[in-house]
């Protein structure tokens, strides 16, 4: 089965796929945020304690 991902609304050019990360204890948090594939679009929307947010510049990780 494919995997069909939402247009981005932002550029129309991009596609926003998922990104996953690890909870402070080490647990699995799935779809942590959405990002654009398109890089100079960089739309975003994340998950951080509950809140919903977008637009925050998404940087690759030191870790």
């Amino acid at each position: 089965m494919e995997n069909m991902y939402p247009e981005c609304l932002k550029c129309s050019n991009g596609v926003l796929v998922p990104l996953s990360d690890y909870g402070r204890e080490g647990s699995s948090i799935r779809y942590k945020a959405w990002v654009c594939t398109n890089p100079e679009c960089g739309f975003n929307i994340r998950i951080d304690n509950g809140e919903v947010s977008f637009g925050k510049v998404i940087s690759q990780s030191a870790k």
